[in-house]
């Protein structure tokens, strides 16, 4: 039985042997199969490989090919080029220098000539020095003959010379400005008229009259002794809280305030007349109505102010600028209201710039600022223009319209034509005859100055001032004065006048040649 079993294991192993044997032969022969296939494969491929290396070797070699031929093609043409321009620019050069050559031979030439002009100019000056040496001996024989002859030494005939070519210079020089002044007339006197009237047409104006009292009517005379109050302590505390002076008379049923501050003149005036109208007046009523009067004013004032802003069309004015601009209504020069010149003086402004050219609302703005010096020129020192400068600058106007504000009246030089237009409007509005009263001693001074002025030149006769001081005619010596002379003397005295005299807007000076012709009957 063991016996069996082992031959069946060894029989077993034996086939398990075989079978193995048997597979590993198969796998022998199928790995062999399969791997005649792959190098079958492998040789088609690398044959397929080769092929296509080939072309593109082929094909490379080839684009290189066209590439060299290519680049050579565009080298020689390129190179061509450069051969061309390179001939081109040789002709150039030689020409250059043939023209070079011709200048270089014109300027041996020209030195050439320069010594031989250079030599004869020498020759020619020693012989001029000798005519020159012998002309002086023979001007100072004939100086010597003359003096002799005549009786009067050199100095003298110079003097004499000099004083008659000087007379002649003169009315030659006087003859050529009339001619030119009359050319100048011609040109612009017409458009100059056009523009001064057209500007003066278009404006209108109201007079106002300056005062530095304000009158107040009472409903009774019973009324002034409560003003009074007992003891005088209700007009004490009036003119404590208002600054102004209240005068009470014998003036039937009226009040004068006297003070020279317009603004707490109105002040004064408001809260008096709340005072009456409400009936309690003493001291603590009296300073509640004065406050209350302040900011009724300080209210207008504003309000004035942004008014004529509007009106004028100006805009981004400073506030604090708006407040000097309508304090203004309660101001006076020459019996003129700063105010209303001050309209005046923008309007014209402004129509003068359209005229001319300029910037309009520059101008504009410009005579709306040009007398804000004169709301403060009570509180601070010195110029109103200077003072208004000062505020223009401080609230940061235009640096234009700064400089015009202070040159409109000439304390500071006027650089810009806008400076010319401020002062020029200036004086439309404020030298208007009635525009302004002046004090009678300073009018009678003035007068007599002009004529005083006028009657200093020699060949004046007479002088009179007329026009309220705007104009002064001279009456000439017709013996001594030519007619050309006269001209140089009326430009003479306007010029001493301006120099020695200040006054608003101009004065005319008229200079007066007349001859008479007198026979008597007998």
């Amino acid at each position: 039985m063991n016996f069996e079993l082992w031959h069946i294991v060894v029989i077993a192993m034996a086939v398990f042997a075989t079978g193995v044997g048997i597979g590993v032969l198969i796998r022998r022969q199928l790995g062999k199969k399969s791997l005649e296939e792959a190098e079958s494969k492998a040789s088609s491929i690398l044959r397929d490989a080769e092929h296509e290396a080939k072309n593109l070797r082929k094909e490379a070699w080839l684009e290189a090919k066209d590439i060299k031929l290519k680049s050579r093609s565009e080298f020689e043409a390129e190179s061509q080029a450069k051969q061309k321009e390179l001939h081109q620019l040789e002709k150039r050069l030689q020409a250059k220098e043939d023209n070079l050559d011709k200048k270089f031979n014109l300027i041996e030439k020209k030195e050439e000539e320069v010594q031989k002009a250079d030599q004869s100019i020498t020759d020619k000056k020693k012989h001029v020095e000798g005519l020159e040496k012998r002309y002086m001996e023979i001007v100072a024989e004939a100086r010597k003959k003359l003096e002799n002859l005549s009786g009067i030494s050199a100095e003298e005939a110079k003097r004499q010379l000099s004083e008659s070519m000087l007379d002649e210079a003169k009315q030659d020089a006087a003859r050529g400005i009339l001619e030119i002044e009359e050319r100048a007339k011609e040109e612009s006197a017409k458009k100059s008229k056009y523009i001064m009237a057209t500007a003066m047409e278009r404006m209108a104006s109201d007079y106002v009259a300056e005062r530095a009292i304000s009158v107040i009517q009472l409903p009774g005379d019973e009324m002034k002794g409560r003003i009074i109050g007992r003891e005088g302590r209700n007009i004490r505390a009036l003119e404590a809280a208002t600054g102004i002076d209240i005068v009470i008379d014998d003036t039937p049923e009226a009040v004068i305030l006297s003070g020279f501050n317009p603004v707490r003149r109105e002040v004064a005036r408001i809260a008096i007349q709340n005072l009456i109208a409400d009936g309690r007046i003493h001291p603590t009523r009296i300073e509640e109505t004065v406050e209350k009067a302040e900011k009724e004013v300080n209210a207008s004032i504003k309000e004035a102010g942004e008014q004529l802003c509007l009106e004028l069309n100006v805009a981004n004015v400073h506030p604090e600028l708006i407040k000097l601009i309508g304090s203004l209504k309660y101001r006076y020069s020459f019996a003129q209201n700063v105010f209303e010149h001050t309209r005046q003086v923008a309007h014209i402004a402004g129509m003068m710039a359209a005229e001319l050219g300029m910037d309009q609302a520059k101008a504009k703005r410009a005579g709306l600022l040009h007398d804000i010096g004169k709301a403060v020129s009570h509180e601070v020192e010195g110029s109103h223009a200077l003072i208004g400068m000062e505020y223009a600058k401080k609230y940061r106007e235009d640096p234009d319209i700064v400089h015009a504000i202070g040159a409109h009246h000439e304390d500071i030089d006027q650089n810009s034509p806008l400076d010319l237009v401020v002062d020029a409007a200036d004086a439309l509005s404020g030298a208007r005859p009635g525009a302004r009263r002046e004090v009678l001693e300073a009018y009678v001074k003035r007068v007599e100055d002009l004529e005083k002025i006028s009657q200093s030149f020699k060949g004046v006769s007479k002088a009179y001032a007329i026009q309220a001081g705007r104009e002064i005619r001279v009456m000439v010596e017709n013996d001594n004065v030519s007619d050309a002379e006269a001209l140089v003397l009326s430009k003479d005295i306007a010029k001493k006048i301006e120099e020695d005299m200040t006054y608003p807007g101009q004065i005319k000076v008229t200079v007066i040649r007349e001859t008479r012709a007198t026979e008597y009957a007998k």
